[in-house]
C-alpha cells in the first residue's frame, strides 16, 4: 500500500497538481526526499511537469534543489530539457547549479540548445552557463546546436564573446563540420561568417568542405568571395 501511494504521488506532481501534493506532504513531510525506483523526488517530477507554484512549495519543505535522479540529472536539467521556462527561472533564482552534467555529461544548456529553446538558453548564459560546457563526447552547445540546425541558437551562442567555435568533438569534428554533414546550410553560413575554419581536419582527415554537397560547398565558398 505504501509503495502504490508513493507512486501515484510522483505521478501527481508531474500533472501539477498542487493541492493534492501540499495534503500529502504536510501529512508526511518525508515524502518530500523520498526518491521513486528512478531516484527521483517529487522535485523532480514538478519540475518536469512545469508546475511552478509546486517545485516552489518543494523547496520551502527542503527539498534540495540540487539532488539528482538515477542519470544524474538535476530537477533543472529536467525543467530545461522539457522548455518549463518559468521553472528554470524559479530554481535559477534560487540557487540551482547551470553547470551541472549528468551521467552523459550533458547540461542544461545543452538539451535547449540541441531543441532549440532560445529563451531558456539566453536565461542559462546570463546565470553563468558555460557556452564552452562539453559533454562525455567532448560535444559542446554549440554542436548540439549546428547539428540541429538551430540558426538562431547559434546566434545566441556567437553572441557570448567567450565562445570558442573551434573546439572538436570526439571525433575531432566541429561545429562547422556537423553543420556541413547534416547540410544545415544556414547554420554553416553563420559559423564561417563568425570565423569557423574551413580547413580543420576531423580525425578521418577531412576538413567541413569534404563533407558538404556541392550546393552548400559552394554557397559556403561564395562567402569569401
Amino acid at each position: 500500500m505504501l509503495k502504490m501511494s508513493i507512486n501515484s504521488i510522483y505521478e501527481t506532481a508531474y500533472k501539477g497538481d498542487f493541492n493534492q501534493v501540499k495534503v500529502k506532504v504536510d501529512e508526511d513531510t518525508t515524502l518530500v526526499h523520498t526518491a521513486d525506483e528512478n531516484g527521483r523526488l517529487l522535485l523532480h517530477w514538478a519540475a518536469l511537469g512545469g508546475n511552478v507554484n509546486l517545485v516552489d512549495f518543494l523547496l520551502d519543505k527542503g527539498s534540495p534543489i540540487d539532488s539528482v535522479d538515477d542519470t544524474n540529472s538535476s530537477s533543472l536539467i529536467l525543467a530545461a530539457s522539457a522548455g518549463r521556462i518559468e521553472v528554470v527561472r524559479l530554481l535559477i533564482g534560487k540557487g540551482a547549479n547551470v553547470n551541472h552534467k549528468n551521467d552523459r555529461g550533458q547540461s542544461s544548456l545543452h538539451y535547449v540548445c540541441s531543441k532549440g529553446y532560445a529563451e531558456i538558453g539566453r536565461i542559462l548564459i546570463d546565470a553563468g552557463a558555460n557556452v564552452n560546457i562539453t559533454d562525455n563526447l567532448n560535444a559542446t552547445p554549440l554542436h548540439r546546436a549546428s547539428s540541429q540546425g538551430r540558426t538562431n541558437i547559434v546566434e545566441l551562442l556567437l553572441a557570448d564573446s567567450g565562445l570558442n567555435v573551434h573546439i572538436p568533438d570526439s571525433t575531432g569534428s566541429t561545429a562547422l563540420h556537423l553543420a556541413c554533414e547534416e547540410d544545415r546550410e544556414a547554420v554553416a553560413c553563420t559559423l564561417v561568417k563568425a570565423g569557423s575554419k574551413l580547413d580543420t581536419k576531423n580525425k578521418k582527415g577531412q576538413t567541413p568542405l569534404d563533407l558538404c554537397t556541392p550546393k552548400l560547398k559552394k554557397t559556403v565558398m561564395h562567402i569569401f568571395q
